[in-house]
């Protein structure tokens, strides 16, 4: 049954259904077809999880749109979050910080 939702064939993250748990098969379908990639960590319900590797500095992409650039390494199966996703147009809210509270 799948657990991974991927809305485009462009996409190289997905969001889980459900939680998953570290070493679980994550299951996709798309055009018909169906995937198994193995978790490499738990990944949260709502969260996304990388379908295939991606390098520092390439595009995240989710619902065919990229969502951010890779700030390190990642690889197939990992969680993809705020510690490893930056932004395309930069962190607003450290922006935020620095105007409003001169830090």
């Amino acid at each position: 049954m799948e657990n991974v939702l991927v809305l485009n064939e462009k996409d190289n993250v997905g969001n889980a259904i459900e939680d998953i748990v570290r070493n679980q098969a994550a299951i996709y379908s798309l055009a018909g077809k169906s995937y198994e990639i193995i978790a490499k960590e738990a990944i949260p319900f709502g969260f996304k999880i990388a379908l295939k590797s991606i390098n520092k500095g390439d595009s995240v992409i989710k619902y065919g749109e990229i969502i951010g650039i890779a700030s390190k390494d990642i690889t197939q199966g990992q969680l993809v979050h705020v510690h490893n996703l930056e932004g395309y147009r930069g962190r607003g809210d450290l922006n935020f910080k620095k105007r409003c509270c001169g830090t």
